[in-house]
């Protein structure tokens, strides 16, 4: 009996020392226990509703329906002063044109009424409205737009400095931090969604500097043109597309990141256009069979194809078949880096680009043209005067067959002399081995090579007959290569590179 208390006594302290111990784990566990989200944004969207707008364009559409005759209504009808109006309406009697309205969204980045929205958005409107969160309209008019990334500019003319946001560092967020959209989603005014960041540096083959950000806040029809913002309050990005069937979010939106937003923004302000950076060549991407080609461990880099004539390169410090590994301190992983790195650069920098040639690498300086100028350069007609003073040379006319002498790799080959030339059209400026046939199923015919194209390299050394691509080819062989890389050039010089595999 008298060893009962002691015994309650340690029943007593253990039970206590379990307890603490419990209540030790639980507050533990909730203090490690991750946020389910942040608690509220109703601060943060406060003071930031007033510097989103809702834009509504209208477009005059003539009527397809001009010569179309009115349908016959009984006269005295009740219904014959509807008919004679909506018909007018159409086009009909009157020819008034039929106007089409549309909504977006956009936000104020100037107190003096600078406004960014999406291209799309206003695209070939006649009339644009802004819509503030106060009710007030006022009309904008259209500074620049860029087709390039989906963005415009807008100004407004404000009685009183207006609410702006600015524009954050984008190239700081990460992947699973949360962001809000704030915009006019199927026209119904400014609405708020959050979410996280889904995903960075999306490609959805949508321009040349794809580089989006993926996030499954909700972008719905009219949120185009919105910013996406951060936890404080800045503008990491411009809401542009959504990945859906029906219009509405599935939880996958895009936005343009910041980082490539702000220097088109800035140049559309200050010029009405973009001036973009341009290195005058043509590049294509260093697939796998390309690497092994050139026995690099793994593809990386921009492969150049071809030099565009009266471009930067004027002393050929770039040259075809060099990979472009990297540009200005930027390392270039796939083409898509070397062609944003390119735009962003200011025209008339000299820049040093660091290249792969003949397997080694080397650095070369080239001073940056203007994309804008090289674009005309590149798509210009025959006669057409060139921004360099230059005018386009016209084309050759297609041509006949010629007679083959050596066949390999699936190609029937011959030199190419002055008859090949007339024959196939090809211009003087060409050099190599003309291709003059091709095999069906053969590999040559697997890389779309075709006759009347010539052989200006295999495996980074120069051809000039049949023979030397046959001796080339048996070399490349005997030290272990899989596939054979050719420089082609079509009738017109342009070139381009192909992976044929000689097994």
């Amino acid at each position: 009996m008298s060893k009962r208390p002691e015994f309650f006594r340690g029943l007593v302290l253990a039970a206590a020392t379990a307890l603490i111990f419990t209540n030790a784990t639980l507050a533990q566990t909730a203090t490690s226990r991750p946020p389910a989200g942040p608690p509220s944004v109703a601060d943060l969207a406060e003071g930031l509703l007033d510097a989103v707008v809702n834009i509504s364009i209208s477009q005059n559409v003539k009527s397809d329906d001009d010569n179309a005759p009115m349908p016959q209504v009984p006269e005295g009808s009740p219904h014959q002063e509807f008919f004679d109006e909506f018909f007018r309406g159409q086009g009909g009697e009157g020819g008034r044109p039929r106007t089409v309205n549309s909504l977006g969204s956009g936000f104020i980045i100037d107190p003096a009424g600078y406004i960014v929205t999406n291209n799309h958005v206003i695209q070939d409107a006649d009339d644009i409205e802004i819509n503030f969160s106060d009710g007030s309209k006022l009309k904008a008019k259209l500074v620049g737009m860029d087709t390039k990334t989906d963005l415009a500019l807008l100004k407004v003319e404000p009685k009183k400095p207006l609410k702006a946001v600015s524009f954050g560092d984008s190239r700081k967020i990460r992947i699973g931090d949360w962001v809000m959209v704030v915009g006019n989603p199927f026209g119904l005014g400014v609405s708020v969604s959050v979410g996280v960041v889904s995903a960075r540096g999306r490609n959805i083959n949508a321009g040349p500097y794809d580089s989006f950000i993926q996030t499954d806040a909700a972008i719905n029809r009219g949120n185009s043109g919105g910013p996406l913002f951060n936890m404080q309050g800045e503008v990491v990005g411009i809401n542009t597309a959504i990945l859906s069937q029906t219009g509405m979010s599935v939880g996958i939106g895009f936005a343009v990141p910041a980082e490539l937003a702000v220097n088109v923004v800035n140049q559309l302000k200050e010029f009405g256009e973009t001036r973009r950076g341009w290195l005058g060549v043509r590049i294509q991407p260093v697939t796998d069979d390309i690497a092994e080609s050139l026995k690099m461990e793994l593809p990386r880099g921009a492969l150049v194809s071809g030099i565009i004539e009266g471009g930067p390169n004027t002393k050929g410090e770039i040259k075809p078949g060099d990979i472009i590994i990297r540009f200005d301190g930027t390392d270039i992983a796939e083409i898509r880096d070397l062609m944003r790195t390119v735009g962003e650069s200011p025209v008339g920098k000299a820049v040093d680009v660091v290249i792969i040639r003949d397997g080694k690498e080397q650095t070369v300086r080239v001073t940056l043209g203007r994309l804008e100028d090289g674009e005309q350069l590149a798509n210009a007609k025959p006669g057409e005067v060139l921004p360099n003073g230059g005018e386009a040379k016209p084309g050759e006319p297609p041509a006949a067959q010629l007679p083959a002498s050596d066949t390999v790799l699936g190609m029937k080959l011959a030199e190419l002399d002055a008859d090949s030339r007339q024959s196939f059209g090809i211009a003087e400026s060409v050099k190599g081995v003309v291709i003059t046939e091709v095999q069906p199923n053969s590999p040559a015919a697997e890389r779309r090579v075709e006759p009347g194209e010539v052989i200006v390299e295999l495996g980074q050394e120069a051809m000039e007959t049949p023979e030397d691509v046959t001796s080339r080819v048996t070399e490349l062989k005997a030290d272990g290569r899989r596939n054979a890389l050719l420089m082609i050039a079509n009738k017109s010089g342009e070139l381009r590179f192909v992976t044929v595999r000689m097994e």
